[in-house]
């Protein structure tokens, strides 16, 4: 059998659980000190300079032309979607439906992840298939179900506007020919590495801060910790890197875990793939729903007790799931501040939008 780093820990008998605390809001509950020193074994502070991407420099000039690319429809073969349709900015970098809305009016497999603080991630979408944010810049465009666009189709419109021809020779100096469909993807991996989200007040708590957790968020952490939850979220991003099975101990139903999406099964072929997924980013979880990668869990507490049963194998109280779920609304940072771009205008050259027919 396959195994999975962390999965040991998610194995978490229900005796085991209730040992640790016998109420979530006890007296027993550790100093403020004493947890931090626990949460620091797992997990680390969003910084608050923008991280370095590796093999691609997040410089002024390419960061604003992967704002405007982020932005603009015309990337889409309709004229239509744009990345931030999908990963809205405004609302907490989702679209805060089950699955998103294509081309043609399809909808989409899974639920869109957040593109914040999506540059900690150790890979991107739910099965891992792109190893960066460059990669995943890449699959919407040509996506029939999301842009519905090609490579080509993309350099054809970016070329016919002079100021996006000039705003490519400046983020991407000396290249003979620097308006491609790669330059576009590193663009917008540049721009996407700003949308982190730091400050938040678990992020305080972290630093030092004692009183900027309440008692029953502080509890909600110890859990967390404890019940076995940060075995595969942790890090910076509170998950997003590692891979399992979604039901460790029990699947789920149906509706929750579709039987048609295996999962990571469809990047490796290997059996023991079979619905497996990247653990999910918890940092602003409060912001995303719906939740899971089918989007049809809308109530975090109902999140909290879905993972719970099914990873755990407990059934947590009333007051467990509260304080966890108190625990999570920490999460949330201090959102990036985008301004809309101005786009440049189309030219007489710019491939017309096509009909928003399914392909």
């Amino acid at each position: 059998m396959k195994s999975y780093p962390g999965l040991a820990g998610c194995l978490v008998s229900v005796t085991a659980m209730l040992g640790i605390v016998g109420s979530v809001l006890a007296a027993e509950t550790p100093s403020p000190a004493d947890l931090r020193e626990a949460a620091l074994e797992h997990f680390e502070v969003i910084p608050s300079m923008v991280p370095a991407v590796s093999g691609n420099a997040v410089t002024r000039e390419k960061v604003e032309l992967g704002k405007m690319l982020f932005f603009d429809p015309r990337l889409s073969s309709s004229a239509l979607i744009s990345c931030n349709t999908c990963h809205n900015l405004g609302m907490g970098g989702d679209d805060n439906l089950e699955t998103s809305i294509g081309h043609g009016w399809q909808k989409g497999p899974r639920n869109a992840p957040t593109v914040l603080n999506a540059v900690f991630n150790e890979a991107q979408f739910w099965d891992g298939r792109a190893e960066d944010l460059k990669a995943q810049a890449k699959g919407p465009v040509q996506a029939g179900v999301e842009m519905a666009s090609t490579p080509e189709r993309v350099v054809e419109v970016l070329k016919s506007m002079g100021d996006y021809v000039q705003k490519f020779a400046h983020a991407f100096p000396g290249e003979a020919d620097p308006v491609t469909f790669d330059n576009m993807a590193r663009a917008i991996e540049a721009f996407e590495a700003t949308l982190i989200t730091p400050a938040s007040r678990f992020d305080q708590f972290l630093e030092g801060n004692d009183a900027i957790l309440t008692k029953t968020e502080m509890a909600g952490l110890e859990l967390f910790i404890d019940t076995g939850c940060a075995s595969c979220h942790n890090g910076v991003n509170v998950g997003g890197t590692g891979y399992y099975p979604f039901g460790v101990v029990e699947q789920p139903g149906a509706e929750i875990l579709p039987p048609d999406d295996k999962g990571r099964f469809a990047v490796t072929q290997t059996a023991t793939d079979d619905y497996v997924f990247r653990a999910g980013p918890l940092r602003n979880i409060a912001l995303t729903a719906p939740y899971f990668h089918s989007g049809k869990v809308w109530n975090l507490e109902q999140a909290v007790a879905i993972m719970s049963s099914s990873q755990l194998g407990a059934e947590l109280d009333d007051s467990q799931i509260k304080a966890i779920t108190a625990f999570l609304m920490t999460l949330t940072g201090e959102a990036p501040r985008v301004e809309y771009p101005i786009l440049p205008v189309s030219s007489k050259t710019t491939p017309k939008p096509a009909a928003m027919v399914a392909n």
